[in-house]
């Protein structure tokens, strides 16, 4: 069983959780502003560029090489993630924590070095 305080905790966060959003809703109904809709509005602008000047679909397929680099940013974002609290704790860690580190960026640095040599990075 739950201690009370803690039950009381979660059923406050989970009031605000359901209450907010649904606050928000009622407040945009009433207090929101009818929508004019013109054709103007409803065209589309981006940058300046002119509606006829736009060529092709929002819907066009992407290389797979964009989403390829996304993966290799989040993977390669990951590894300063877990470099900064090891820097924090460096003193404490030691000779042990530092080897470990050592062998954590080998790891890392071979796969870079693997991707290198497979072409991933190459944009042709």
């Amino acid at each position: 069983m739950l201690d009370p305080n803690v039950t009381f905790a979660l059923l406050v966060v989970l009031a605000l959780a359901i209450g907010v959003p649904v606050v928000m809703l009622i407040l945009h109904a009433l207090l929101g502003r009818a929508r004019v809709r013109t054709e103007a509005k409803g065209s589309t602008y981006e940058a300046g560029i002119k509606p006829a000047a736009t060529v092709g679909s929002a819907r066009e397929r992407f290389s797979v090489k964009f989403y390829l680099i996304a993966i290799l940013f989040i993977i390669f974002d990951v590894e300063a993630v877990f470099l900064y609290p090891w820097a924090v704790n460096f003193q404490k860690l030691g000779l042990y924590g530092f080897v470990e580190m050592l062998i954590f960026l080998a790891v890392l640095f071979a796969g870079f070095i693997y991707i290198l040599r497979r072409g991933a990075l190459k944009w042709e």
